[in-house]
């Protein structure tokens, strides 16, 4: 007959003893874990010695399992940045190119203001502007070099006035509407004016070639004394201009005088100031001695600017 699968405890002594050791072994540890829990309780830092040890010899796996995590971290950090990067960096110079474009226009802004606080500086001086406007726009494809300015008869602007801006002359009013002006521009093939050097009494005229440039003829032919680098500026002959604003600066020099540059060029003005004409008499003079020769328009024009030889008699007779 085959034995039994399986056997109770009872039939073996050995069974029997290892049963009985195993619950006694447990009872014993159950009673030694109760009275250390309560020898814990009673007094806290009896243990502390153990918990030291115990933490010296769990430290190193701790931190070996530390620095697997942060490894793991950093690893998955540098995938995704690596994967963010592109979008990241088109961020960063939609940026930068934001704050570039902020920057161009705080510099405009910053540069008008200087403009405008020169414009301003005019009104230190004995000559009031009668109005300061934004210059809107000039004519730069034929021979006439017009400029079209933001006042008008309404604010003061009359036919003649000087228009200025913190760095020279400009032109002249040729028109006048109630709210705007067109501007005879120095460099226009109609325009002369009478200057002289700003160092020495070398006189000239500075007529417009409609090219953006000047042509200085001087008064008195013989040796040229212009050399390039010299700096024209108003005579005051003629009655339009207050002496001593500056015009142009010669660039090549001619056998009767030479060619130059305008120092305040049209296309980067901003704002300009109108001024009063400098000596209202002495123009008034001159057009009425010249009307006798002239014949009689059949509609109101513009007066022309002053010819070479009127310019001349009016600084001979100051």
């Amino acid at each position: 007959m085959a034995p039994p699968s399986s056997r109770r405890s009872g039939f073996s002594k050995k069974a029997q003893f290892s049963v009985f050791a195993a619950y006694l072994l447990a009872g014993t540890g159950a009673l030694a874990g109760l009275a250390l829990l309560m020898l814990s309780l009673w007094q806290p830092t009896a243990f502390a010695p153990l918990r030291g040890l115990a933490g010296d010899i769990v430290a190193p796996a701790g931190e070996a399992s530390a620095a697997m995590r942060n490894g793991r971290q950093g690893l998955f950090s540098g995938i995704t940045a690596y994967f963010r990067a592109g979008s990241q960096n088109a961020a960063l110079r939609e940026e930068m190119e934001l704050a570039r474009i902020r920057l161009a226009e705080a510099e405009a802004v910053k540069d008008e203001n200087r403009r405008l606080k020169a414009l301003l500086g005019l009104g230190d001086k004995d000559v009031k502007p009668v109005a300061v406007a934004r210059l809107v726009g000039s004519s730069a494809t034929s021979g006439r070099r017009l400029a079209y300015l933001g006042a008008g008869s309404s604010d003061g602007v009359a036919e003649g006035m000087p228009v200025m801006s913190e760095r020279g002359v400009i032109g002249r009013v040729l028109e006048t509407g109630r709210k705007a002006s067109r501007v005879l521009l120095l460099t226009d093939s109609e325009s002369v004016l009478p200057v002289r050097r700003a160092k020495g009494d070398v006189v000239a005229f500075a007529e417009g070639r409609g090219d953006g440039m000047l042509r200085v003829r001087l008064v008195n032919l013989g040796i040229n004394p212009l050399k390039p680098g010299d700096l024209m500026v108003t005579s005051g002959a003629g009655g339009y201009y207050r002496p001593g604003v500056a015009v142009a600066i010669i660039t090549k020099t001619t056998p009767d005088g030479g060619l130059a540059r305008l120092v305040a060029e049209p296309s980067a003005i901003g704002f300009v100031a109108v001024e009063p004409v400098h000596q209202p008499e002495a123009v008034a003079a001159l057009q009425s001695a010249r009307a006798p020769l002239d014949p009689a328009p059949a509609t109101s024009v513009p007066s022309p600017a002053p010819s070479a030889s009127d310019a001349a008699a009016l600084e001979d007779s100051d």
